[in-house]
């Protein structure tokens, strides 16, 4: 399986990977799936952590880039472009940038978010 993580999935993963299930766990640490983490996340957690609202690892960046379990997606032009035709089924641009990123690439996403599944793309079930 080709797993995307969600921001909130790669967040935990580093910070407090408690919160993440058995299920999750087992998926992202399979050797027979791979695992993406998008430049969207990144920016999100950024963004965040600027404004005071999340705690991250200063080092967050390096440890993905160097995890060879983990894959960084870029964002490229037919994932941006691909948001013009999501239905628009609430504000977050993150969250629409992912879901474009899953349709183009045919990744399932990793996420507790009830929002992106009602896309239509794949979700992982944990």
């Amino acid at each position: 399986m080709k797993l995307l993580l969600d921001t909130h999935i790669l967040l935990w993963g580093f910070v407090d990977a408690k919160r993440l299930t058995t299920t999750e766990t087992a998926a992202i640490e399979d050797p027979a799936n791979e695992v993406f983490v998008s430049v969207v996340g990144l920016w999100e957690i950024a963004i965040k952590a600027g404004k005071g609202l999340l705690e991250a690892p200063a080092n967050l960046l390096a440890q993905i880039e160097t995890n060879p379990d983990l894959t960084l997606l870029p964002v490229r032009g037919d994932h941006a472009w691909r948001v013009r035709i999501l239905p628009r089924l609430h504000g977050d641009p993150f969250d629409h940038l992912i879901v474009a990123q899953a349709f183009c690439e045919g990744l399932t996403v990793m996420t507790r978010d009830p929002w992106i599944g009602r896309y239509g793309v794949p979700v992982f079930d944990a």
